[in-house]
């Protein structure tokens, strides 16, 4: 999304969430190779729903994460929350740069709601082609992110030491992690962009979940929900009296898949199922909204297949609960590159993964 000109020999994606920080190394001389990779936890209060609310606390984390896992300092960090707007627009064909920039701005000032001069505004052109009248047009995406809390993100990275190389959408990285599709070579006499391709809606269940609708690796449609995973530990914490890290783990234990009677002797096992019935109906609820929100743009094509990564797709039965809700396939995936590692390390770290990896 936002970029320095000069590209580094390894890159580490940031991955920033509530309760963790993830952080995937790559190599970017050609091999895309992951070097190293590190997760911390973060205290309560430090990062709430994508935003910092305590920048010292985070900065001391980040400078501790960093020296221990001794990852290199230039960072790609990604965003993902509700202050970051994402359109997708139609606009005539324009081949000069400057003027597909004035074109964004115009149109954003109707489709973005935020101020512009309160907001760092960037797009990217999807395609180039003909429209259903016969008009030459291009498809572009805006991304609209409040100016403070990019700077407030900035702040502590910068002073814990870090050298932020570029901001990300995480939707972004996600869908980068994620999308194994070769290109299609071109047809004879036509255009890549009158290949046929498949429609997918990404989701990674994390602190909170976030959504994307992609089309040939390029990000149609993003939505962040704050329910997450974050939300249903926190309800186990309550009810059971214990822990939010031991919540978390008995999330993870419990799952939905096998009988609770399995679990006798565990005092939290039947609030952490409860909080998971109820929040695995929640979760398909945001994600039946999100793909409403999708469905009334103007031109959307129909979803094809749904892959879920993240935290919450390691959980026992969440997936299969998902699946039968929605009434979509399913498939659950983790980067190639993440392969080696233990499932769950490989879930969390999915984006910052894609986040590391240059476009």
């Amino acid at each position: 999304m936002f970029t320095t000109s000069k590209k580094p020999q390894t890159v580490v994606g940031l991955d920033i969430e509530s309760g963790s920080v993830a952080a995937t190394e790559v190599k970017t001389n050609g091999s895309r190779a992951v070097s190293r990779t590190a997760i911390a936890p973060l205290h309560p209060g430090v990062v709430n729903e994508g935003e910092v609310v305590d920048a010292e606390a985070l900065s001391d984390a980040l400078r501790s994460l960093f020296a221990d896992h001794k990852l290199g300092k230039d960072v790609r960090l990604g965003v993902a929350n509700q202050r970051v707007v994402v359109r997708t627009m139609q606009l005539p064909l324009i081949e000069d740069e400057g003027e597909i920039d004035t074109a964004v701005r115009f149109r954003a000032q109707e489709q973005i709601p935020m101020p512009l001069d309160q907001a760092v505004l960037d797009h990217r052109v999807v395609s180039r082609g003909k429209s259903p009248e016969g008009d030459r047009q291009m498809e572009v995406i805006a991304v609209a992110a409040r100016r403070d809390m990019v700077v407030s993100l900035l702040a502590a990275l910068r002073k814990a030491g870090l050298k932020p190389v570029g901001i990300d959408l995480s939707a972004f990285g996600m869908i980068r992690a994620l999308d194994a599709a070769p290109t299609p070579e071109p047809a004879v006499g036509g255009s890549q962009d009158a290949q046929i391709q498949t429609t997918t809606l990404y989701c990674y269940l994390g602190d909170i979940t976030n959504l994307a609708v992609a089309r040939g690796g390029q990000c149609l449609f993003t939505r962040v929900a704050p329910f997450g995973m974050e939300s249903i530990a926190q309800r186990v914490a309550e009810r059971a009296g214990v822990s939010l890290e031991d919540a978390r783990d008995s999330v993870l234990d419990v799952g939905l898949e096998e009988s609770i009677d399995s679990f006798e002797g565990d005092e939290s096992a039947q609030a952490t199922r409860d909080a998971l019935e109820q929040g695995s109906t929640k979760l398909i609820d945001e994600l039946r909204l999100s793909l409403d929100f999708y469905s009334a743009q103007e031109g959307a094509a129909s979803i094809e297949r749904v892959v879920l990564c993240g935290p919450g797709s390691s959980v026992p039965g969440l997936p299969e609960r998902i699946q039968v809700g929605l009434g979509l396939g399913i498939e659950v995936r983790m980067p190639n590159a993440l392969q080696g590692l233990d499932a769950e390390d490989a879930a969390r770290l999915t984006v910052s993964y894609g986040l590391a990896l240059e476009d």
